[in-house]
């Protein structure tokens, strides 16, 4: 056995592998120790010791002490074989470990790799000596890679399995973002800018609440960047993914406030009971508070804590006469104590029924009696509500529905176009539709309340042109 290009391997492997060289040299005494009992047919695992010098990489293998001149090949091919075997296997648990102990230290770091191919939805990626995984839930999106591609994911998690290490990646999780921004906005890694808190939809919104504990350091605009330069960086690595840079305030309204941007808040009104959020906009407002699919309020809520609900004036003020109407017919309740609980965040009578007749007790210093009996009415007041909201949202989707069974009809002909063009001549109300009419394309709009007027207008009836 050639001793010194053995330890030649094992130089290469223990750099290669970043093992322990000593792991490896007891692996191989162990391995020689398990052939020798193969070769003697013996249980005893006190037998046999084996030493391996360092410098010349001799085996010195002994028998209840006394030194035995044999090499794994003079202990006969089935030794050999068991000696190989062992070796193989010691070596690779050592490398497992070692990418365990490695990767574990690294957990909630970026990290860079190299996509080797999609398994089951799972992306494969190499990093470094190791392969991870980035599994569906953990992908962003729409986002799609290529054999070869570079990708930076956070890696999440490293998993001990079996006889193997599972590394975990993401660029879903809300700290991906974190680390691109201690990455790109120094101030946050020193520390000057803290962020405070996230909420994070992958792939279509972030929002990001930042603090400066610096007075000088403006914590929005340092995380923006000249010209948007830094913010623009981080946007670009997550394909376009919107965010939005929330001032941090421990005021709960104000930082509501500055979650809800771009839109402009009127009023908000808070229930620390409920932890509810009742924001007031106005008309104009309302699609920018709410959002694309609820978006933006979604991701204000989970970024202040609060359960925001947003209204118009009409619906805020709509709920509060109805509240008042409904509590001061119970003796004893006043317009006074009605402005107590509005003040208190409480603006409905469902508010009131959620609550219970506890806080009407204890806020109003009413009798158990009175709050019960208020309560009541609230409940039954709210169911009736309830109801009649469903009624005008049913009402709402017939009305959708005739209209778009109207635009249909028009589309296809079967509304003659002097009623389409009469409606839209006096302002009819309805659902938009168009048509082509030679090059150009023009919208009309129509209800089925002006086709009549239409006709009368035009001097026919409902078939005139």
């Amino acid at each position: 056995m050639n001793t010194q290009e053995m330890m030649r391997i094992l130089d290469g492997i223990a750099r290669e592998r970043r093992i322990d060289k000593q792991v490896l040299i007891r692996d191989l005494e162990q391995a020689m120790v398990s052939a020798a009992r193969k070769y003697y047919n013996t249980l005893d695992a006190e037998e046999f010791t084996c030493q391996l010098d360092p410098v010349n990489g001799q085996l010195n293998l002994t028998r209840h002490g006394e030194p035995l001149d044999i090499t794994p090949e003079g202990l006969g091919r089935i030794a050999a074989q068991t000696f190989k075997q062992v070796m193989i296997q010691r070596f690779r648990d050592d490398e497992r470990a070692s990418v365990l102990d490695e990767f574990s230290k690294r957990v909630g770091e970026i990290v860079t790799g190299t996509v080797q191919r999609y398994e089951g939805g799972a992306l494969i990626v190499s990093i470094d000596r190791a392969e991870a995984f980035m599994p569906r839930s953990e992908q962003i999106p729409g986002e799609q890679f290529q054999a070869g591609d570079r990708v930076r994911c956070l890696l999440l998690d490293v998993r001990d399995v079996g006889n193997q290490v599972k590394i975990v990646l993401s660029r879903s999780h809300p700290d991906f973002i974190k680390r691109l921004f201690e990455v790109e906005v120094p101030e946050v890694t020193e520390r000057i800018i803290e962020i405070k808190a996230m909420a994070r939809e992958a792939g279509y919104r972030t929002k990001i609440a930042v603090a400066s504990i610096d007075s000088k350091v403006d914590a929005v605009g340092a995380c923006v960047g000249v010209r948007g330069s830094r913010i623009k960086n981080i946007v670009d690595e997550l394909n376009g993914e919107k965010i939005d840079i929330v001032r941090w305030n421990e005021s709960s309204q104000i930082l509501i406030q500055n979650a809800l941007k771009p839109a402009e808040v009127e009023e908000i009104s808070l229930c620390f009971e409920l932890g509810r959020a009742t924001v007031v906009v106005r008309d104009d407002q309302l699609s920018l508070a709410i959002g694309k699919r609820g978006q933006n309020v979604r991701l204000a809520a989970r970024l202040t804590g609060w359960d925001v609900d947003i209204l118009t004036p009409e619906e805020f003020q709509k709920g509060l006469d109805i509240l008042q109407q409904t509590l001061t017919a119970v003796e004893g309740i006043t317009d006074e104590m009605v402005d107590r609980l509005a003040a208190l965040g409480m603006i409905s009578v469902f508010d009131i029924e959620e609550v219970g007749a506890d806080v009407l007790v204890n806020e109003l210093q009413l009798t158990e009696e009175t709050a019960a009996k208020a309560l009541e009415l609230a409940a039954a007041r709210a169911k009736e509500v309830a109801e009649q909201q469903q009624r005008d949202r049913e009402e709402a989707e017939r009305r959708k529905r005739e209209d778009e069974g109207a635009a249909a009809r028009l589309l296809a002909g079967d509304v003659p176009a002097g009623e389409a063009a009469a409606a839209a001549i006096l302002g009819g109300g309805g659902v938009s539709v168009e048509r082509v009419e030679g090059d150009g394309s023009g919208r009309v709009e129509v209800t089925s309340a002006d086709e009549s007027r239409a006709a009368d207008i035009l001097g026919g009836g409902a078939g005139s042109n």
